[in-house]
C-alpha cells in the first residue's frame, strides 16, 4: 500500500502524503526515502512541495497505536529502527540540495509539525487546521535534534510557549510570526500559491546544498551525537 507518492508539474517535485492522518511508522519512513531517492535522480527537479492528499490532516505524527504494540511486543529493535529512519528523514530534509517547501493542508500535531519544520519554507491554508507540539501533553519530550531545528523555524519565544504548553496555533497566528511564508485561503490557494513560490526556484543544486550543509552543521552535529545516545538507551519517554 502506497502512503506516499509523487508527481512532477514541471521543475517541481510534490510529494504526496495520501494515507489520511499520515501518521509515521516505519513504512512511512520507507516510502518517504524512496520518494526523495526518486525525486534526486531527476535533474530537472529544482524544487519540492511536501503536501498530503487528506482534507484535514498534514500529519498528524507518529503512529503511537504502531509504537505502543511494538512496546508491549518488546520490539524495540523496530523502535529504534523507527527513531534512527525519522531522523535521517528530518536530515535529509535539511540537507536536501534543493528547496523544500511544506504545503501545510490540515492538522500538523507532533512529529508532522516537526517535519515541517525541518523543510525551508511552510505554507498554511487558514479556513482548517491547526499546528501543534502535543509532547508535553503525552510524555514524549523532544529529542535534542528536534529542538534545534524546530528552533530555526519558529521564532524562540513562541517556540517556548508552544513546546511548554502544547498550544495548538492557526495559519494567521503562525503567519504574524514568520513561521509560515504565507496563510492562503483553502487548499486550491495553498498548493497554488506553494507551488508558485517553489517554481522560482532554479538554483544550482551544488552552491544550495552546501549552504544548507553549512547553515545547519550545528543541528546535524546534535542529531548524530546526542540523539544517538537517547535513540540507543530508548530514552525515549518520561513516565514519572
Amino acid at each position: 500500500m502506497q502512503v506516499i507518492e509523487w508527481e512532477k508539474d514541471e521543475s517541481v517535485a510534490i510529494i504526496n502524503m495520501c494515507n489520511g492522518p499520515n501518521k509515521q511508522n516505519l513504512v512511512f519512513v520507507t516510502q518517504m526515502d524512496q520518494c526523495f531517492d526518486e525525486i534526486l535522480e531527476d535533474k530537472e527537479i529544482y524544487s519540492i512541495v511536501l503536501t498530503s492528499t487528506d482534507e484535514k490532516n498534514f500529519s498528524q505524527g507518529i503512529d503511537i497505536e504502531w509504537l505502543g504494540q511494538k512496546m508491549n511486543d518488546k520490539d524495540f529493535d523496530s523502535i529504534k529502527t523507527f527513531m534512527y529512519g525519522m531522523n535521517a528523514i528530518f536530515k535529509r530534509v535539511l540537507l536536501m540540495p534543493v528547496p523544500v517547501i511544506a504545503a501545510i493542508n490540515g492538522h500538523a500535531f507532533g512529529n508532522g509539525a516537526m517535519l515541517a519544520c525541518s523543510c525551508d519554507f511552510r505554507f498554511m491554508k487558514k479556513d482548517k487546521g491547526f499546528f501543534c507540539f502535543p509532547e508535553v501533553d503525552i510524555s514524549i519530550p523532544f529529542l535534542p535534534g528536534m529542538i534545534e531545528f524546530v528552533r530555526k523555524a519558529i521564532p524562540e519565544h513562541k517556540f517556548n510557549e508552544m513546546i511548554l504548553s502544547g498550544k495548538r496555533l492557526g495559519a494567521k497566528e503562525l503567519e504574524a510570526c514568520n513561521v509560515i511564508v504565507n496563510a492562503s485561503d483553502n487548499r486550491e490557494e495553498l498548493l497554488k500559491d506553494a507551488l508558485g513560490f517553489a517554481k522560482t526556484f532554479m538554483k544550482k543544486r551544488g552552491i544550495f546544498g552546501e549552504l544548507k550543509k553549512r547553515m545547519h552543521k550545528g543541528i546535524i552535529k546534535v542529531m548524530e551525537t546526542e540523539d544517538t545516545k537517547l535513540i540507543d538507551s530508548l530514552n525515549l519517554f518520561i513516565r514519572e
